[in-house]
C-alpha cells in the first residue's frame, strides 16, 4: 500500500503483487525521488541503498512509532515489574514517548519551522537516545524482550534519525498503517478473492474508496458518480480523466457528505 506524503493531495493506493520482495516496490517506485516513509521491512532498504557508487536518490525514514511499540511490547510482557530490566524498558520507552510529546507541539507548524524546532529540541532527545542504547546494548539479554527493543532501534538508526533532514517528513509511519486497516479487517470476510485478478481487482477497488475518503468523500455516491461519467467520457483524455479523480473540484457536492459514513466510526 503507497501513501501519499502529508503535504499533498491523499492517494491512497493499493498494489497486488505476489510476495514482500522489495523488488517490486523498486519496481513501482522507478525514477522516485525524495523521501520515502516505511517500516522497518529490510526489503525496503534496497530503495535508499547507492548503486554504481552513485548517491541513493530515495532517503528512507523509518518509524518511530515501530519502535516505541518494541519498548511497549517489552513492559507489557516482562514479568519483574520493579527489576533492572524493567527500568530500563521505561527509560526507552520515555525517550519515544517524549519524541512523541515533542511533534504534538509541532503539528500546527510549517515544514520549515518544524525542521528547525526539531533540530533545536527533538535532534538532541536522538542523540541521547542513541548514546544510551550503545551503553546498555551489550549488557542486556540479545534474545529478552529488552534485548529485542535494544536491537530494533539500533538496526533502524540510520533511518530513524532521518525525519530530521525536512519539516515534511513524519516521525512514525502512522499514516499508512491507519490507511491499510480497512483492508486488513475487511480481508477475513473475503470468499471470493482467491487469485491473482481477484486480488488486482480488490487493490483497485479499495485504492479508489480509501482514496475517496481520505478526500472527504462519500465512497458509494462517488463510485455511482464514476459510472455514470466514465461511460460517456474518453478516457485517453487526461484533462476530463482528472476531473474525475477525488480531488477534483468538479466532483459534484452530492459525493462529498463523508460525514453520513462516518459519524459513528473513528476515523483518527
Amino acid at each position: 500500500m503507497y501513501l501519499s506524503g502529508s503535504d499533498s493531495v491523499p492517494i491512497v493506493l493499493y498494489d497486488y503483487k505476489p510476495g514482500r520482495s522489495g523488488d517490486y516496490a523498486a519496481s513501482f517506485l522507478k525514477g522516485f525521488k525524495g523521501y520515502l516513509h516505511t517500516d522497518g521491512y529490510a526489503g525496503y532498504h534496497k530503495l535508499s541503498t547507492p548503486k554504481d557508487g552513485m548517491e541513493a536518490e530515495v532517503i528512507q525514514c523509518g518509524c518511530w512509532a515501530h519502535a516505541r511499540r518494541k519498548w511497549d511490547e517489552a513492559i507489557k510482557g516482562i514479568s519483574d515489574k520493579e527489576g533492572l530490566d524493567a527500568t530500563n524498558i521505561q527509560i526507552g520507552l520515555e525517550y519515544c514517548n517524549t519524541l512523541f510529546r515533542l511533534e504534538q507541539d509541532l503539528k500546527d507548524l510549517s515544514a520549515e519551522e518544524r525542521y528547525e524546532r526539531r533540530n533545536i529540541e527533538a535532534k538532541p532527545v536522538i542523540e541521547a537516545y542513541f548514546a544510551w542504547l550503545k551503553s546498555v546494548e551489550n549488557m542486556v539479554a540479545p534474545k529478552s524482550l529488552l534485548g529485542a527493543a535494544v536491537r530494533y532501534s539500533l538496526n533502524q538508526e540510520k533511518y530513524l534519525v532521518n525525519y530530521l533532514k525536512d519539516g515534511r517528513c513524519e516521525l512514525s509511519n502512522n499514516r499508512a498503517e491507519r490507511a491499510i486497516k480497512p483492508f486488513v479487517i475487511g480481508r477475513k470476510n473475503f470468499l471470493f478473492f482467491n487469485t491473482p485478478k481477484g486480488a488486482d481487482a480488490s487493490a483497485v477497488i479499495y485504492s479508489i474508496v480509501e482514496t475517496a475518503k481520505a478526500n472527504n468523500l462519500n465512497p458509494f455516491p462517488y463510485l455511482e458518480y464514476l459510472l455514470e461519467q466514465l461511460p460517456n467520457i474518453d478516457t485517453d483524455d487526461r484533462n476530463k480523466i482528472s476531473k474525475l479523480f477525488p480531488w477534483s473540484e468538479s466532483i459534484p457536492q452530492h459525493c462529498r457528505n463523508l460525514s453520513e459514513l462516518t459519524q459513528d466510526v473513528d476515523i483518527d
